[in-house]
C-alpha cells in the first residue's frame, strides 16, 4: 500500500464536512477546495461551482472524439457523527488499526472517491491518457438529498453528457466477492410533530386531564406496523414491484445472510416484514421507521411535566415503483387518522428520492461485471440490490439520459452513519483504486 495515498485520505478524514450543519459551512468549503487541489495535481481539469447550498466540484481530462464519456459521481459531504460518547476515538482524527482506518466519511463516502481519483493519477503518470473521457462529479450535499445537484445538472446538461455514470457508494456483500448493485431503495422522509398545551405542565396538577403528546407520538408510533411487520398505511403496498424468482434464488446462494446481519448488528435476533427473506426485507421490500423521538425533560433526574409537544423524525424506504410524495400523503392521512383527542398533530414532509432499479444483463452492466472480474480475477460475481438510497441517481437518468453502474468496495461491518466508520485500507481502499482502472478500460474497449 502507498504510504502517499494513505496520507493523502487521512488528510481527506480529516474535515468535518458535515453538510446538515449550518455552523460548519466553512469546513465544508475547505474540503471542496482541497478536492479540486488533489484532482489538479493528478492531472485533471478541476473546478469548484458555488450553488445555493455547498459547492459542486467537476473535473475532466482532455475529451476527444471516438471515445466514452464516464462520469464518476461521489460526495464529499458526511453524516453528523452523534452519540459521540461511542466512537472509540475521534470522528474526525482518524486511526488506523489493523489495516482498517476509522473516521467519519472513511467509507461513506470519501475513501471510495480518493480510491478513483488516485487511480486516474496513476494511469495519467503511467501512460500520459485514459481510455475514456472522463467527468468526476463530487458533490457537497448528499447526505442532505443533494438539493442542489439537480438544478446544476439541468444548467450544465451538455458539459455533462455522457454515456455512463459509476458510482462507488455502495459495498460488497462479503470480503473478496466482487459485488454489482443493479437496484437501490427510495426514500421518504417525514417529521411528526404533536402539539398539547400551550406550555410544559405539571404532571401532578394537570396529569390524568390533559393529552401528553410524548404519550400521543408513542401511540401513533405503535400504530405504524402489525404484529407481523407490516406497514399499516392504506395503500402503502400497492405500487410495489414484486421480486423476480431469479433475484430471490441469486440471494439464497450468496455468502451473506441472517447470521452475517447478526453479526454485524449485535441484535439478539431479527424482525421484519413476514414472509421474507432478511435480503429481502432490506433490499427490495420497503419500510417505515423511526430515526429519532424527542420531546419533554432530557436532562439527569426527573422533572415531572407533561411537555407542551413531542415529535419523531421518520424515513419510509421505497422500491419501484413507490413514489416520496404519494408516499408522504399516504403517511399524513394515515396520522390524522389515527391523531388521539386532545392534541394537535403536524406533518412535515422531508427529504425524498425514487428507488432505482436497471437491468444487470445490459451492455453496460456486463462491462461493470468484467471489470469486477479482471479486479478479482477467480471470484463469483454477485448480482445484488441495496436498501440504501443514492437519491440523485433517477436524476441522472432522467436529465443526462444516461444509466448509473454501482460498484461499490465497502463492506457490511463499515458502519456508515454510526460510530466507529470505517474503511479497509487493503481490501477497500487499493481494489477499488483496481476496480475503476479496469471499468475505465472496459469502457474504453466498448467505445
Amino acid at each position: 500500500m502507498n504510504q502517499a495515498h494513505v496520507d493523502q485520505l487521512l488528510e481527506f478524514l480529516r474535515f468535518p464536512s458535515i453538510s446538515t450543519d449550518p455552523a460548519g459551512k466553512a469546513d465544508v468549503a475547505g474540503c471542496a477546495d482541497w478536492l479540486v487541489g488533489k484532482l489538479r495535481a493528478a492531472g485533471l481539469k478541476a473546478k469548484e461551482h458555488a450553488t445555493a447550498g455547498h459547492p459542486i466540484v467537476v473535473a475532466r481530462n482532455e475529451h476527444r472524439p471516438g471515445r466514452n464519456t464516464v462520469v464518476i459521481y461521489g460526495h464529499y459531504d458526511v453524516q453528523p457523527v452523534e452519540p459521540l460518547a461511542e466512537w472509540e476515538s475521534a470522528p474526525f482524527e482518524p486511526v488506523i488499526r489493523n489495516e482498517v482506518v476509522f473516521a467519519r466519511g472513511s467509507t461513506d463516502n470519501k475513501g471510495q472517491i480518493l480510491a478513483h481519483i488516485l487511480g486516474v493519477a496513476e494511469t495519467l503518470r503511467a501512460k500520459g491518457d485514459l481510455p475514456v473521457n472522463l467527468i468526476f462529479l463530487i458533490e457537497g450535499e448528499e447526505e442532505i438529498g443533494s438539493k442542489q445537484l439537480e438544478p446544476f445538472l439541468a444548467a450544465h446538461k451538455d458539459e455533462l453528457k455522457c454515456d455512463v455514470i459509476a458510482v462507488s457508494d455502495t459495498g460488497m456483500v462479503a470480503k473478496g466477492v466482487p459485488t454489482f448493485t443493479y437496484g437501490l431503495r427510495g426514500v421518504a422522509a417525514v417529521e411528526l410533530r404533536v402539539h398539547g398545551p400551550a406550555i410544559d405542565l405539571h404532571s401532578g396538577i394537570y396529569g390524568g386531564a390533559v393529552m401528553n403528546p410524548a404519550l400521543a407520538v408513542a401511540r401513533l408510533l405503535a400504530t405504524l406496523h402489525d404484529a407481523k411487520g407490516c406497514v399499516q398505511v392504506p395503500g402503502f403496498y400497492d405500487e410495489v414491484q414484486p421480486l423476480h424468482d431469479w433475484e430471490r434464488a441469486a440471494w439464497q446462494e450468496l455468502p451473506y445472510g441472517e447470521k452475517e446481519i447478526l453479526e454485524n448488528t449485535g441484535v439478539p435476533q431479527l424482525f421484519g416484514e413476514a414472509g421474507f427473506t432478511p435480503l429481502e426485507q432490506t433490499w427490495a421490500r420497503p419500510t417505515a421507521e423511526v430515526n429519532g423521538i424527542g420531546g419533554g425533560f432530557q436532562g439527569e433526574g426527573s422533572k415531572t411535566v407533561i411537555p407542551r409537544e413531542a415529535f419523531a423524525k421518520l424515513t419510509f424506504r421505497l422500491v419501484p415503483n413507490q413514489r416520496p410524495a404519494e408516499t408522504i400523503e399516504k403517511v399524513r392521512a394515515y396520522l390524522e387518522s389515527q391523531c388521539p383527542p386532545g392534541v394537535r398533530i403536524e406533518v412535515r414532509a422531508g427529504h425524498g428520492g425514487e428507488p432505482y432499479l436497471t437491468d444487470p444483463q445490459s451492455a453496460q452492466g456486463h462491462a461493470a461485471q468484467r471489470a469486477l472480474q479482471r479486479a478479482f480475477p477467480g471470484q463469483k460475481l454477485a448480482l445484488i440490490r441495496e436498501g440504501g438510497s443514492i437519491p440523485i441517481i433517477n436524476t441522472f437518468k432522467r436529465i443526462l439520459g444516461a444509466d448509473t453502474l454501482l460498484l461499490g468496495l465497502a463492506l457490511p461491518d463499515c458502519r456508515a452513519h454510526a460510530p466507529n466508520e470505517n474503511f479497509r485500507v487493503q481490501e477497500s481502499f487499493v481494489m477499488a483504486r483496481r476496480a475503476y482502472c479496469a471499468l475505465l478500460n472496459r469502457m474504453g474497449e466498448t467505445a
